[in-house]
């Protein structure tokens, strides 16, 4: 595996120094609230789009919140379900929705799951859950992103990635984002990096080795009081090239492009307080499909 394949460290991966940047001129719509309303960190003017995405975009660049569902009882109303409407479209495949009917693994590498099946819904499990694990906060710290990469990817590959990354979380870049020297945040503010598998789709899979895509939500920025770098939402597919290694899927290398990405609901946006509040109050997934 070359570096120029894995996670966009190539000369095209279009990374820059700063650490809100973007790849490929990634365009989101979103909601801009007049200018002075509440009494927020969120009640400035709004960076331009660009500047707001970039660090989930980093993270699957190193590897590698939420549409509302406001269609999902559009029409309805009738006694017998059927909605006042009309024709109210296709319906989702039941299948996209099925219990797959297989117990979750058991086994953990660390906080990562781990004893994936050794078939397309194993491969699919293991690839969310790298995508989780390799979007948190733990890969801004070193010792800990170490512990991640080695628990997600290819032995044969971990030592070369990790040079990689070294150069990539540079004390610069971690000063762009908000953070200390060290990864942590500054005093009285929450760093946020998470991200959350929407979707997964196996492109290839034969035997020992199976490409899967996982379409992802992410949220990431600065919570708190006097934050200038307020937590947003973006949307992002990762492509997971994994392989067969001891028993259990590990990453050989993957890629990432933007959306898709829904348009934007009417949500107000919540204040720095209430988002570092919810960050606090609700872990993240330890278990992803």
């Amino acid at each position: 595996m070359s570096l120029g394949d894995e996670n966009g460290y190539g000369s095209g991966s279009g990374r820059t120094d700063d650490g809100y940047s973007t790849i490929g001129g990634t365009r989101q719509t979103r909601t801009r609230l007049p200018d002075g309303e509440g009494g927020d960190g969120y009640s400035t003017p709004r960076r331009p789009a660009r500047n707001s995405r970039s660090l989930v975009t980093v993270v699957g660049v190193v590897v590698l919140l939420i549409a509302a569902i406001a269609f999902a009882n559009m029409g309805g109303g009738g006694a017998d379900g059927s909605g006042g409407s009309g024709n109210g479209g296709s319906k989702p495949d039941s299948s996209s929705t099925a219990a797959t009917g297989t117990k979750p693994v058991t086994g953990k590498n660390g906080s990562i799951p781990t004893g994936f099946a050794h078939d397309e819904q194993g491969a699919q499990s293991a690839a969310s859950n790298f995508a989780v694990a390799l979007g948190s906060v733990g890969m801004f710290n070193t010792d800990t992103r170490r512990s991640i990469v080695e628990a997600t990817h290819d032995p044969s590959v971990v030592e070369s990635l990790l040079v990689a990354m070294t150069k990539a979380y540079s004390p610069g870049f971690l000063e762009n984002v908000g953070l200390n020297e060290d990864g942590t945040a500054p005093s009285g503010l929450t760093f946020v990096s998470r991200t959350v598998p929407v979707g997964t789709k196996v492109v290839k899979q034969s035997g020992d080795t199976a490409t899967v895509e996982v379409w992802c939500t992410g949220l990431v920025g600065m919570a708190g009081q006097g934050s200038t770098k307020p937590v947003t939402a973006t949307w992002f597919t990762i492509s997971e090239k994994l392989k067969w290694v001891g028993g259990d899927w590990r990453i050989e290398s993957s890629s990432q492009t933007e959306g898709p990405t829904p348009v934007n609901g009417d949500n107000r946006a919540s204040t720095a307080d209430e988002i570092a509040g919810a960050v606090d109050g609700y872990g993240g997934f330890t278990y992803a499909r």
